[in-house]
């Protein structure tokens, strides 16, 4: 005698459809899947959702969802953000660490190996800790605001993920001198030497350099001169960044940073830096690394001692602190270092108008006078290391 067929299943269109009033949750409506001769396949689906709702409904029990399907989640939502680009590369580094997993086995001790191999690479607890934040986004997305089809959230309660103390990894910026300046350049290939040189004479950060267009460029008629406007959306390594405070940044350029751009004027159409008619895409490179090398063993023949490690691992970004210094060794307001740097404070409106710029420009001049000061400022005390 053949098995009595279960109810809630209807064959539509070949394929077993799940056709079901249930008290207390409503109609469940959804195809198994499954073709009209594999009847047993799309009974054991319809009896697993029903299990399902009934452990819900009686017991709170959520269907069990691995990190990567709330991660996908995350992305499909997020496509807004600027830094949607950044999130998915963190999710796929994580990927082979959590992904498989359950959110509720998501904790400190499931995120111990991912820490101890980035910690193996030379990454600091710094760049660890953005990736642990963004797991905690997620993990409290899915246990605050996610609902299943039981009206449960993905997840009960959200783990309490530790984050790494990250002046145990930091390193101190490092403003060169200017023999330093000096030695290291030298080390330096053409076009490197040269975005060094705007960027130590401007304070831009490396994207702004890299991605610096002519269509930036600014007449300012009342000082025959020009500076740069970088929106705050240019791009940078990625289409949707940009300034790092999502405002447009405003470049002054003193004498040393025009005679750059009046060099590489008419060089390329668009970019004002490139190599073989492209844009470059990072300055910390292969070439980079083998210049602080070389200016390093420059350092120990010429002083008989061993270069300091700021130096011989020297950051592209230590040339932005570089100019800072600088700016407060010649005593520039502070008003006015922040407005070199691009430091200005959210919230506040930038409507420069030439005599501002006039002083701006003034400013970023006088960090070339303070090379042939004797002042204290200039003196830069550092912790000798063993």
């Amino acid at each position: 005698m053949a098995r009595a067929k279960m109810p809630g299943l209807q064959l539509r269109g070949g394929v077993w459809w799940i056709w079901k009033q249930v008290n207390g949750y409503g109609r469940i409506r959804a195809s198994t899947g499954y073709r009209e001769g594999d009847y047993a396949k799309a009974e054991h689906v319809l009896i697993r959702r029903l299990n399902e709702i009934n452990d819900a409904q009686r017991l709170g029990i959520r269907p069990q969802r691995v990190f990567r399907e709330a991660g996908a989640k995350f992305l499909v939502e997020n496509t807004h953000l600027a830094t949607i680009g950044d999130v998915a590369l963190t999710l796929k580094q994580l990927d082979p660490y959590i992904g498989h997993l359950p959110l509720t086995n998501i904790h400190d001790g499931t995120l111990a190996t991912f820490i101890a191999d980035w910690r193996s690479r030379g990454l600091g607890n710094r760049t660890i800790n953005i990736a642990i934040a963004r797991v905690r986004r997620i993990v409290r997305v899915a246990a605050m605001r996610w609902r299943d089809e039981n009206n449960l959230t993905w997840l009960a309660v959200p783990p309490s993920l530790t984050m790494l103390n990250e002046q145990e990894t930091r390193r101190d910026a490092y403003p060169l001198t200017w023999e330093q300046q000096r030695i290291f350049f030298a080390e330096l290939p053409g076009y490197l030497h040269r975005m060094a040189l705007f960027k130590v004479n401007t304070g831009c950060r490396e994207q702004e350099v890299c991605r610096l267009k002519w269509e930036y460029e600014i007449e300012v008629r009342e000082l025959n001169a020009t500076v740069f406007l970088i929106p705050w959306d240019f791009g940078g390594r990625r289409p949707r960044s940009g300034v790092k405070n999502r405002r447009d940044r405003l470049v002054v350029l003193n004498s040393v940073a025009r005679s750059v751009i009046e060099e590489q004027r008419g060089q390329h159409p668009v970019w004002v830096f490139s190599v073989a008619g492209k844009p470059v895409g990072r300055m910390l490179q292969r070439a980079w690394r083998a210049a602080r090398q070389r200016a390093a063993g420059k350092w120990q023949e010429l002083k008989q001692e061993p270069a300091p490690p700021g130096f011989a691992q020297l950051r592209v970004h230590d040339l932005k602190h570089t100019f800072g210094h600088r700016l407060e060794a010649a005593g520039v307001a502070d008003r006015d270092c922040q407005a070199l740097l691009g430091h200005a404070r959210r919230g506040v409106t930038r409507q420069y108008m030439a005599p501002e710029v006039a002083r701006l420009r003034q400013a970023a001049e006088s960090v070339l006078e303070t090379e042939h000061r004797g002042t204290i400022p200039l003196t830069i005390i550092r912790r000798k290391v063993a």
